[in-house]
């Protein structure tokens, strides 16, 4: 079983960004819901199709709609994520990790350079690592994106836009951030 992040890492996160400690927790909880690993040690990933037929130029749509596709969706269960990249993987290998979101903070394969990693390899390894380097990938993620200010002020909606996507608000993500921070900050 992997190593799970302690409280010491979660204040050292906050003092690297300069935020509250209940601002990295409600982002990891929010992200992941759970632990950074499934039971099999696997780090928990969302393999995200749209992307997989972006990078890929659509050239797997027609064949393999399941992993290939426009539209986003068709995710599956969260058990199942592996196997899915896996099949991505076979057909192409760098395309597929980066468009997977990875780990206890989901950071999709494509931002591993932002996230501190000089090759997608390296970013994979540390996401099959442990917890703590999930932690340390987000902590590079946000100052190089420089989305810091955004959890200082607790500007739930602008860090969920950057972060998530446009269509943050179709799950919830700023309202979700927000509870989470309140629990945290008891």
């Amino acid at each position: 079983m992997k190593t799970k992040l302690q409280e010491q890492d979660f204040i050292n996160a906050a003092k690297t960004l300069n935020c509250e400690v209940a601002v990295i927790k409600a982002v990891a909880e929010v992200e992941s819901k759970q632990d950074g690993f499934l039971p099999t040690d696997e780090p928990i990933i969302l393999f995200e199709r749209h992307i997989f037929s972006k990078l890929t130029k659509g050239i797997f749509d027609h064949s393999n709609p399941n992993i290939s596709n426009r539209t986003p969706g068709g995710y599956g269960a969260v058990a199942q994520q592996h196997k899915r990249l896996q099949s991505a993987v076979a057909l192409d290998r760098n395309a597929a990790l980066m468009s997977a979101s990875w780990g206890k903070f989901q950071i999709m394969g494509f931002n591993f350079t932002l996230a501190g990693f000089n090759s997608l390899q390296q970013f994979v390894t540390a996401m099959y690592s442990s917890e703590a380097e999930h932690l340390e990938a987000f902590v590079e993620y946000v100052k190089n994106t420089f989305l810091d200010d955004e959890l200082r002020s607790k500007n739930w909606a602008e860090f969920a836009r950057k972060y998530n996507g446009p269509d943050y608000k179709k799950n919830k993500y700023d309202t979700k951030l927000a509870a989470a921070y309140k629990k945290y900050k008891g």
